[in-house]
């Protein structure tokens, strides 16, 4: 089992963080599956003003690149990360075409 950590910003706006999170709160059960049938086990996403922060545990044979091109033939999938992006923004240090940024960890307790 492995673990990612990776962030995204928000529009800074009240109102359309209030629905980005409503929609967290009933995410389509075709994205739920996707997510399963990716080989993520477990996905938390935390808040703090309009940065996002997604934690991700997967099966060691998970791929990204896999993911991605399970999501490409995926309309439902597809139809949810385009409804997602009014809500979303890249990060400042993104590279155009990319939402998810993956963060490296550099501390660890107790320390392995």
């Amino acid at each position: 089992m492995k673990k990612h950590c990776l962030a995204l910003d928000l529009k800074d706006d009240p109102d359309l963080i209030a629905t980005y999170e409503e929609h967290h709160r009933n995410v389509w059960p075709s994205v739920l599956d996707s997510l399963s049938n990716s080989g993520i086990t477990t996905m938390e996403i935390y808040r703090v003003s309009n940065r996002l922060f997604m934690i991700i545990e997967v099966e060691d044979n998970f791929s990204f690149a896999e993911k991605a091109k399970m999501d490409q033939g995926n309309s439902k999938v597809q139809e949810w990360e385009e409804l997602m992006w009014n809500y979303q923004q890249a990060l400042p240090v993104a590279k155009p075409g990319e939402k998810w940024l993956s963060m490296d960890k550099i501390f660890e307790f107790p320390v392995p």
